[in-house]
């Protein structure tokens, strides 16, 4: 199998919303008996003062948001791993997402309006990708 071959990348936030897309993903990494990416993105712009020590802090926090999702995954006993990168979430997904067969995202994360039906990253990366890409809505609509 090819490196992308198998490969589904979901981005994750720590939000009930790229919860929902993690579980869709995990699902869909079963039927296709592939593997899945989590990337979990952050992005700093530097201040003045205390550069150093706030982008050591936003790093920490992104690693332990990772894990907490990467436990989560590891329970469904399907081939996992996870990325943190240091980029806006868009840009860090489309890159990440290069190679796979399908990018997964919410429709929403933490940023954004509530009221948008998609969040910036998702419009980003639906009009972007280089793979197909599935948006889980934030919730059932019945």
């Amino acid at each position: 199998m090819g490196e992308g071959q198998g490969l589904i990348v979901v981005g994750v936030d720590g939000s009930e919303p790229a919860r929902r897309a993690l579980v869709w993903a995990l699902a869909e990494t079963r039927l296709r008996g592939g593997r899945c990416l989590l990337i979990h993105a952050f992005e700093y712009l530097p201040a003045a003062t205390g550069a150093g020590s706030v982008a050591a802090e936003l790093a920490s926090a992104a690693h332990d948001v990772l894990e907490q999702e990467l436990s989560f995954a590891r329970d469904s006993g399907l081939s996992v791993d996870g990325r943190v990168m240091a980029l806006g979430a868009a840009q860090a997904l489309l890159d990440a997402a290069q190679d796979a067969e399908l990018l997964v995202v919410g429709s929403r994360g933490r940023g954004g309006l509530a009221s948008a039906l998609l969040g910036s990253v998702s419009t980003a990366v639906v009009h972007h990708a280089t793979c197909p890409v599935v948006v889980v809505p934030s919730r059932d609509h019945t």
